[in-house]
């Protein structure tokens, strides 16, 4: 009952920046001391956390929810370095390439997290400082979303060990991502409904692109790559500054804050290239799909994690890719062999294809876009907990193994305040095999299809349970105005978490400009749209 008393006083706190202007200091006590332990809740260690959150709230500033807010994220980033500290220690207890590949998936997503943190207090800094901007809640949203996720994708890399690495490296990371959830959860409770009242849509139908391009960047998506400044020339045949894409980016700068064009010539580039979290604002520029191809065949079956399958991997900030081709040829028996994984926020892919079978878009984390790209896989090719929107898409079906069924999509929310999820959207999904659109891989999986063409091929109940009842009450899937010959809703699903979607306010929530964060349409060709639904 403790609880229940506490979330509400909780959920009936004024906004940040009000509570300190409209509660007295008997009230703002008061509030404290019920967020305090929404801040340490379901943490084992309640004292220590306690005391930690009360340390850095000494130091906050006047005692409010922002300040509550703001020491619970100090704290969480100490819990989040203290973790990649006790898991290097285990490096030496691997005794498989697996656990071995899978410690150092580990300290990179903790890296990961330790910097989403670090964004979080400085949104946090500036909201106490008197100058939030209308990005910061989607900011903070997005970073402790992908935050939150993080441990578990370093935990799925043990799959296929004994588990006894696991269960140590398990221990480490408990507390800091109980830590990140909480601190969602608070902050989700004290700012947002599940479906904010939505802006007015114009209907000019001049596209636009998302917020966080320059008009550089826009003409760059535009122009043709002869001509066109570039800062790096890669060319398999020698007539480029570079012969690989990956020595191309080692001398590419460190966080950047200028776009750094890299244009890669058409020809097959056999090599796994890994733009890390320094590497911000990269461009790649290709010479179309199918034309310059950058091609691995890493897989599961191989001992690495399905996070290191990766052909490319982008994590720096702002990465940009057009016109090219990402291909994992490992095939169907391999298992997991991802084509391209992004943990890169605020990333767009402009006429781009992603070629494999299992999992082959793995959309780990953060904001991304992707227009008038092609997707080809058997079974969850897109995949990951990131918030992405697929634009005027093609999503190709190839032939699995026997008995196995083709689904298009997983997605991997595991938190109803997480802003995670997939939105495919005016797109083409032109099945050749029985398929599903998708099926809950975490427990509030969260993907809509919406204005987009179905093949025959869509079965007619459309989903694909996990396993049993798992999820089908708390996921969100959903379908708006979809149509062809497999997108008929007479035989669909009935669980509790699928939603047939007949309101534009509904589907608009999952358009371009609304669900990352604000922003409108890449640019269309042929096809007039408006800056949110299609007509």
């Amino acid at each position: 009952m403790a609880l229940v008393n506490s979330l509400l006083i909780l959920i009936l706190l004024p906004p940040l920046g009000v509570l300190s202007q409209a509660a007295s200091s008997k009230e703002q006590t008061l509030h404290i001391q019920a967020l305090l332990p929404q801040v340490c809740k379901d943490v084992e260690d309640q004292s220590s956390c306690l005391l930690n959150v009360q340390a850095e709230l000494d130091n906050a500033g006047p005692p409010n929810s922002i300040s509550v807010l703001s020491a619970a994220l100090q704290a969480t980033l100490h819990e989040a370095r203290a973790a990649i500290e006790s898991i290097t220690k285990f490096t030496a207890l691997s005794v498989s390439y697996r656990e071995q590949v899978a410690i150092e998936d580990c300290k990179e997503l903790l890296d990961f997290s330790i910097s989403e943190i670090a964004w979080s207090v400085g949104v946090m800094k500036n909201i106490q400082a008197g100058s939030e901007n209308s990005h910061s809640g989607g900011n903070l949203k997005a970073w402790l979303s992908a935050a939150l996720s993080n441990q578990d994708t370093c935990l799925e890399g043990f799959e296929g060990t004994d588990g006894r690495l696991e269960n140590f490296i398990r221990g480490s990371l408990k507390q800091v991502t109980q830590l990140i959830g909480n601190v969602l959860t608070m902050y989700s409770q004290l700012h947002t409904l599940p479906f904010p009242t939505p802006r007015t849509n114009s209907s000019d139908g001049n596209p636009e692109f998302p917020a966080w391009m320059t008009e550089g960047d826009q003409e760059l998506l535009k122009a043709s790559p002869v001509g066109m400044h570039v800062d790096a020339v890669v060319a398999s045949d020698g007539s480029g500054h570079y012969r690989t894409i990956t020595d191309a980016v080692i001398e590419a700068p460190s966080y950047s804050n200028r776009r750094y064009i890299i244009y890669i010539k058409k020809g097959v580039y056999s090599e796994n290239v890994d733009l890390k979290k320094k590497k911000t604002n990269i461009m790649f520029v290709g010479d179309g799909i199918g034309a310059t191809i950058v091609t691995g065949n890493r897989d599961f079956m191989q001992g690495w994690t399905t996070f290191r399958t990766a052909t490319v991997a982008v994590s720096g900030k702002g990465f940009i890719a057009r016109d090219m081709t990402f291909r994992n040829t490992a095939g169907p028996q391999n298992h997991q062999a991802v084509a391209l994984r992004v943990d890169s926020d605020q990333s767009a892919f402009y006429r781009c294809s992603m070629e494999g079978y299992q999992d082959t878009l793995y959309a780990h984390s953060l904001r991304q876009f992707y227009r008038e790209c092609d997707v080809y896989g058997t079974i969850d090719f897109i995949f990951g907990n990131g918030a992405a929107v697929l634009q005027n898409c093609r999503i190709f079906t190839r032939v699995p193994l026997p008995l196995q069924k083709v689904t298009i999509t997983a997605q991997g929310r595991k938190s109803p305040d997480q802003s995670t999820g997939f939105s495919i959207q005016d797109s083409y999904v032109l099945a050749t095999q029985p398929t599903y659109l998708g099926r809950p891989w975490k427990q509030f999986s969260r993907t809509v299809f919406l204005n987009t063409y179905m093949s025959s091929q869509v079965q007619p109940r459309g989903w694909l349970e996990w396993y049993g009842d798992f999820a089908l009450g708390t996921l969100w899937y959903g379908e708006y105005r979809n149509y062809g010959p497999g997108a008929s809703l007479s035989g669909r699903v009935t669980w509790p978490g699928y939603h047939i979607i007949r309101d534009a306010a509904t589907a608009g929530f999952f358009t371009v400009r609304r669900f990352i964060d604000g922003t409108a349409w890449l640019p269309a060709t042929g096809v007039r749209f408006s800056a949110g639904l299609s007509n």
